[in-house]
C-alpha cells in the first residue's frame, strides 16, 4: 500500500483554533505617556493653577480695597472740602444779608436820637460790616459753584440784587438823615423807599441765598448716602476677597505639604499672614471711615446747617421787631411774619403770639426731661449726641425764652401807646437779650462745627499712607507666593 505524501501547510495559514474562536482580542491601551497628559493634571500644573488663582485673588483684594478707599476719599472731599464749606458760606451769606436789612431798620427807627441802645453810628458800622461779609460770602459761593451753571446764575442774581438793595438803602438813609426826625417812624417817603429795599431783601435775595444753601445741602446729603453705602459695600467685598485669598493660600500650602512631604512653607506662611493683616486692616479702616463720614454728616453738618438757619431766621425776627415799630402801616404783617418765623425756630401750638409765649415758657421749663417741641431747636433738643451738648442746648433755649419775653414787653408798650418806651426797650433790653441768645446759639453751632472738623480731619488722617501701603502689601504678598512655589516647580526642571 502506497502512502501519498502530505503537502506542508502554508506558512501564513492560521491555526484551526483561530477560525473557531473568531478575530483576535484587542488589548486595552496602556497609561498615556507624560507628553500626552494635560499640564493641569500634573503636579507642576496643579501648583501653577493654584498659584495663579492665589495671585488673582490678591489682585481682587487689592482692587476691592482700592475702590472702597476711593469712595471714602470722594465722600470726604465733597462733604469736608467742597459742598460742605459751600453750605457754611451760603449760610453766612443769608445771615449777613438779613442783618444788613435789620441794621437799616434800626438806623431809620432811631432817627436823630443818640441815647437809644448802642446808637445810630453803631448800627451804621454794623451795616457796613455785614455788607463786607455778604460780599465775601458771595465771592466764596461763586468760587465753590464753578462747574454748576444753575448755581452760578443764582450767585450772579444775588450779586446784582445786592447792588440794587444797597442803592435803595443808601437813598433811604440819606433822606432819613435830612429829615432828622425823632425816634420812631420816619417820614412816609423814607418808609416807601425802605419798603422797596426790605421787600427786595425778604422776597428775592434771602430766598435765593437759602436756595444756594439747600442746593449745597442736597449735594452733601446725596454724596453722603451714596459714598457711605459704597464704603460699607466695599468693606464686605474686602472681607470676601481677603477670606477667598486666605482659602486659596491655605489650600496651596496643604497641597504642597502633602505632595512634597514638607510641613511648612515659610514664604507662603508669611504671604498668608500678610493677607490676613491686609484684610483686617482694610476692614478696620473702612469701618472707621464709614463712622467718620457718619459723624461728619449727622453730628456735624446736619446740626451746623440747622442751627445756622435758625440763627439767620432769628436775625430776621430781630429785624421784624424794628420794622413793627418803624412802619405802622405794615405792623400787623410784620407781627404775623414774626410769629411764623418763631414757629419755625421753636414750634409750639398756638395761633397768636400770646399763646406762643406761653408755649415757649412751658417747653423751656420742661427741658431736658421733656422735649416734645418741634422746629430747629426741637430737632437739636431731640438729638443729643455730643458731650456738653445738653447744657449748650439748655442755654440756647433759656436765651430764646428771654428774647421772647422781651418781645412781649415791647409789643405791650407799643399797644399801650408808649411808642418811645417801646423803641427804648427794643434798642436796649430786647437787643441785649437777642445778643445773649445769639451768642449761645453761636456756641452750640461751634460745638457741632468742631465735631465736623474732627471727623473730616480723622478721616483724612486715617487714609494717609494707604496709597503706598495697599500696593506695597499686595506686591509683597504676590512675591512671597512666587518665592514659596518656585523651589517646588524647579524640582521638575
Amino acid at each position: 500500500m502506497t502512502v501519498a505524501p502530505v503537502s506542508p501547510a502554508p506558512q501564513n495559514a492560521a491555526p484551526a483554533t483561530m477560525a473557531a474562536t473568531g478575530p483576535p482580542l484587542t488589548l486595552p491601551p496602556g497609561p498615556p505617556s507624560d507628553e500626552r497628559t494635560p499640564r493641569r493634571r500634573t503636579v507642576p500644573g496643579r501648583v501653577r493653577t493654584l498659584t495663579g488663582v492665589a495671585v488673582v485673588a490678591v489682585a481682587l483684594l487689592f482692587g476691592a480695597t482700592a475702590l472702597a478707599i476711593g469712595n471714602v476719599r470722594d465722600g470726604l472731599q465733597v462733604i469736608g472740602h467742597d459742598a460742605g464749606p459751600q453750605v457754611v458760606a451760603t449760610a453766612d451769606l443769608y445771615f449777613a444779608l438779613s442783618d444788613m436789612d435789620a441794621q437799616i431798620a434800626n438806623v431809620l427807627l432811631i432817627g436823630r436820637e443818640t441815647s437809644l441802645g448802642k446808637g445810630r453810628q453803631q448800627a451804621l458800622t454794623r451795616y457796613d460790616q455785614r455788607r463786607a461779609e455778604a460780599s465775601r460770602a458771595v465771592l466764596q459761593a461763586a468760587e465753590l459753584t464753578i462747574g454748576d451753571p444753575t448755581e452760578q446764575r443764582t450767585v450772579r442774581s444775588v450779586l446784582d440784587g445786592l447792588g440794587r438793595y444797597e442803592r435803595l438803602a443808601s437813598q433811604a438813609l440819606l433822606l432819613d438823615e435830612q429829615a432828622r426826625h425823632p425816634a420812631g417812624p420816619p417820614p412816609q417817603r423814607v418808609i416807601d423807599i425802605y419798603r422797596q429795599a426790605t421787600d427786595l431783601m425778604r422776597l428775592d435775595l434771602l430766598p435765593k441765598a437759602y436756595n444756594l444753601t439747600l442746593d449745597s445741602g442736597t449735594i452733601v446729603r446725596e454724596t453722603y448716602e451714596e459714598e457711605r453705602a459704597a464704603v460699607l459695600t466695599g468693606r464686605i467685598l474686602v472681607a470676601v476677597a481677603g477670606l477667598g485669598t486666605l482659602a486659596v493660600l491655605i489650600a496651596l500650602q496643604i497641597f504642597l505639604a502633602r505632595r512634597f512631604r514638607r510641613v511648612t512653607n515659610p514664604a507662603l506662611l508669611l504671604a498668608t499672614l500678610a493677607t490676613a493683616g491686609l484684610t483686617l486692616a482694610g476692614w478696620l479702616l473702612l469701618s472707621q471711615e464709614a463712622d467718620d463720614l457718619r459723624m461728619a454728616k449727622e453730628n456735624g453738618f446736619n446740626s451746623v446747617l440747622s442751627l445756622s438757619r435758625a440763627r439767620a431766621i432769628g436775625n430776621t425776627m430781630h429785624g421784624d421787631q424794628s420794622r413793627y415799630l418803624l412802619d405802622p402801616g405794615r405792623a400787623d404783617t410784620y407781627e404775623q411774619v414774626y410769629l411764623d418765623k418763631s414757629q419755625s425756630v421753636l414750634y409750639t401750638p398756638g395761633g397768636n403770639l400770646d399763646k406762643y409765649y406761653v408755649g415757649v415758657d412751658n417747653a423751656v421749663s420742661a427741658f431736658p426731661d421733656k422735649s416734645d417741641f418741634l422746629g430747629f431747636h426741637g430737632i437739636e433738643a431731640n438729638n443729643i449726641t455730643l458731650p456738653a451738648q445738653s447744657e449748650a442746648v439748655a442755654d440756647v433755649l433759656k436765651g430764646y425764652q428771654r428774647f421772647q419775653q422781651d418781645d412781649r414787653r415791647m409789643r405791650q408798650l407799643a399797644l399801650a401807646g408808649q411808642s418811645r418806651q417801646a423803641i427804648a426797650h427794643r434798642m436796649g433790653p430786647l437787643s441785649d437779650s437777642f445778643e445773649s441768645y445769639d451768642k449761645s446759639l453761636v456756641g452750640l453751632t461751634g460745638l457741632h462745627g468742631q465735631a465736623f472738623d474732627r471727623a473730616i480731619e480723622n478721616g483724612d488722617g486715617s487714609l494717609g499712607g494707604w496709597n503706598l501701603i495697599l500696593p506695597g502689601a499686595s506686591l509683597l504678598i504676590a512675591l512671597l507666593i512666587a518665592a514659596g512655589v518656585w523651589p517646588r516647580l524647579s524640582e521638575y526642571r
